[in-house]
């Protein structure tokens, strides 16, 4: 480290660019394509109304002659926004220019400046390359690869004038190296390397200089050695749509592609083979290419006919063949003499077939559309696509509609070994979708109306949730016999079976046991409080908590819950819950109060405490009801007892389980108002955490 010190006498660093990137198309009606010498291509835009998002913003300046065009509100100068996912900026040269003067001690400070580039594109992968110019000089790139860290870097050396030459950058004068694909966060640096016999420098020139420039755009002059003007170069990023987008804004004959992303987390549009024009606004790629005006764009070798995305090679008459060149190509042939006839039975024969096949598939494919019409009517597709369009919040993409083809593929034909769940409500199972995701998928067992309207009742209610410990779902199939909800898959089963299962999973420790509950509590409080519209869960039991590889709670089965309007307070409902878990007050009156969800969570808790199930009619008569043993334990001062001891085993850590305790019974009073809001239970659970902080 000590020798690496002395070889630096100076150090500039610039961050070039840090997270993935954004996409682009042409500029929306009524607003501005050109900025100076720059055409602006939507989502980019000018003005307000022109641009897809903030990060597609494009300032342009008209103080200057022509006008320049910058990104956002930054200084980063944009030459070039094409339709294939590149955008060409001006990025500073990094440099360092000594005073020729010798330094003693081998102590010295770098000269460190920072200039952080929009956190939107990323570098675009195998179109730049990385160059350092100068003599006994050093440029060094650094960044992040696949998760860690990378650091590489190249030396200039010059031994005499005459071996520096024009156009060659292979470490005389002037050094490149490649830049790794997928590398993120890249910084540069550049210093001179000292003599170390002496302490001096190497006096063959006072300047070096390292950048980032796109692949075309810089060729090496020896002329640089002593003088290198230039302030910026032009480096190309990357940019793409972010799935988090509300909608999907690929228009008319174009396509969504995601290949290019490794988490399929940003697209871009893309249009279909045969069109050309603008695949990001909603007439999209409405201009057909006419192939046969160039002679490169098809490969007829006599006469080309232009079709709508297409084309068609025509041979001249006596001619026969398919009019393409190529080697497995048949071309144009003299037709040969035949027998009439024998063409006529061969062709009326040929054209009978494949019009009774026509017809044939034809029929079964009608049959098949009506098959599922009719399910797409009695699962209530009508009525979910009626109460959609009434919720103008819904983000279209939050509900896909998947084919019962793809959901069969996923789970092999719902094989038997893709079965994750089973319940009264029906089975759940694990598929793996085209694009390799993993979902679940809920199938129900029985056809009725009441679980139609339960169905739509969940897609209605999970649509109006936006929470990161809420089961997303993904979609919906009306096609089958019964209708088929799709969610992401949650990998680490239920909180039911981690705290009553032993023979699956090992026992819960009391810290991951509170985050759990402090999770769960989150959720409702922003269901009750944050949601656009209030909701009642109805069914909050620790079978409907998931875990994740992480133990991050994920709350699910939204079958049984109920969308409050804002003017009330309770709704009037058939009792609906399951017991052990059921809210007496809610039993007694079927008002269906936030307190019932309050009343359902003080079961969770008692059973993270305990390890007990909320009713178990398999030990003694004291036990079998969770709320009354815990609290005649509190009110006996032996709470100790109950608890579960492989838990306190570990972590010996009572207090902290007696404060959570308190909540609980806070959370099982009689009268639903005496009880606690989520809002504050969720309060309470956080002051219990802090005192884990603390120890």
């Amino acid at each position: 480290m000590e020798r690496l010190r002395k070889t630096l006498v100076g150090l500039t660093v610039i961050i070039i660019l840090s997270t993935p990137a954004s996409a682009v198309s042409l500029a929306k009606p009524g607003c501005d394509e050109w900025c100076g010498d720059l055409r602006i291509r939507y989502p980019y835009g000018v003005k307000e109304g022109c641009y897809l998002n903030q990060t597609f913003l494009i300032t342009c300046d008209k103080a200057f002659s022509p006008p320049k065009a910058f990104l956002m509100d930054t200084n980063i100068s944009v030459t070039n926004i094409s339709l294939n996912g590149e955008l060409h900026m001006l990025q500073p040269i990094v440099r360092y220019c000594h005073e020729g003067v010798q330094l003693g001690g081998g102590s010295f400070i770098p000269n460190i400046t920072n200039l952080t580039a929009p956190p939107t594109l990323s570098i675009a992968d195998g179109k730049n390359k990385f160059i350092a110019i100068g003599c006994s000089t050093f440029g060094l790139f650094t960044g992040m690869l696949k998760g860690s860290e990378f650091l590489t870097g190249c030396v200039a050396l010059c031994t005499n004038n005459s071996s520096i030459v024009d156009g060659s950058c292979s470490g005389t004068g002037c050094c490149e190296l490649n830049i790794p694909n997928g590398l993120r966060s890249l910084s540069l640096a550049v210093g001179q390397l000292l003599d170390d016999r002496n302490g001096t420098f190497v006096k063959y020139n006072p300047c070096g200089y390292a950048f980032v420039v796109g692949e075309e755009g810089f060729k090496f002059k020896s002329s640089y050695i002593d003088n290198f003007e230039d302030r910026e170069v032009v480096a190309v990023v990357d940019w793409s749509i972010g799935n988090e987008t509300i909608i999907d804004i690929c228009g008319l004959n174009s396509i969504r592609n995601s290949s290019f992303s490794d988490d399929r987390s940003q697209y871009r549009c893309e249009c279909l083979d045969g069109y050309e024009g603008n695949p990001y606004l909603p007439r999209g790629c409405d201009q057909d290419i006419n192939e046969c005006e160039h002679k490169w764009l098809n490969d007829c070798t006599h006469e080309c006919i232009n079709t709508r995305g297409s084309y068609t090679c025509k041979c001249p008459k006596n001619y026969k063949g398919d009019g393409r060149r190529g080697e497995d190509r048949q071309g144009c042939t003299r037709d040969s003499k035949t027998i009439p006839i024998i063409i006529g039975i061969g062709v009326g024969f040929t054209v009978l077939l494949i019009g009774s096949t026509w017809i044939f598939l034809g029929y079964k494919k009608w049959k098949f559309i009506k098959r599922k019409e009719k399910f797409f009517r009695e699962n209530g597709g009508f009525i979910l696509q009626q109460q959609l369009s009434q919720r103008q919040s819904v983000p279209n993409e939050m509900v896909r509609i998947f084919t019962q083809e793809e959901l069969a593929k996923a789970t092999n034909n719902y094989d038997n070994s893709t079965i994750v769940g089973k319940g009264g409500y029906g089975t759940v199972y694990k598929g793996i979708l085209e694009d390799g995701l993993a979902v679940a998928i809920k199938k129900s067992k029985l056809i009725e109306q009441s679980q139609t309207d339960q169905f739509i009742n969940e897609v209605i209610v999970l649509s109006q949730i936006n929470h990161r410990n809420v089961v997303r779902l993904l979609g919906c199939c009306l096609e089958t016999q019964v209708p088929l909800l799709v969610y992401e898959f949650v990998t680490n089963g239920t909180l039911f079976e981690h705290i009553h299962d032993k023979t699956k999973h090992a026992s819960l420790s009391w810290e991951a046991r509170l985050k759990i509950a402090l999770e769960t509590a989150g959720v409702l409080s922003y269901l009750h409080s944050s949601a656009s519209t209030p909701i009642i869960h109805r069914d909050v039991k620790t079978s409907n908590i998931l875990l994740d590889n992480n133990y991050t709670a994920k709350v699910s089965d939204f079958g049984a819950s109920k969308l409050v309007p804002m003017d009330r307070t309770q709704v009037s409902t058939l009792v609906q819950g399951t017991l052990g878990y059921l809210d007496p007050e809610y039993l007694l009156t079927s008002k269906l109060t936030e307190k019932s969800d309050v009343y359902s969570f003080g079961i969770v808790l008692l059973e993270l405490i305990t390890g007990k199930k909320a009713v178990c009619f398999d030990g003694p008569e004291e036990e079998r009801n969770l709320a009354m043993y815990v609290l005649c334990a509190m009110k006996e001062d032996r709470l100790e007892e109950v608890v579960e001891k492989a838990m306190m085993v570990k972590v010996g850590r009572f207090e902290e389980v007696k404060q959570v305790a308190k909540v609980a019974m806070k959370c099982l009073k009689i009268k639903g108002e005496e009880r606690p809001s989520m809002k504050e239970v969720a309060m309470e659970l956080e002051g219990v955490r802090s005192m884990q902080v603390q120890h």
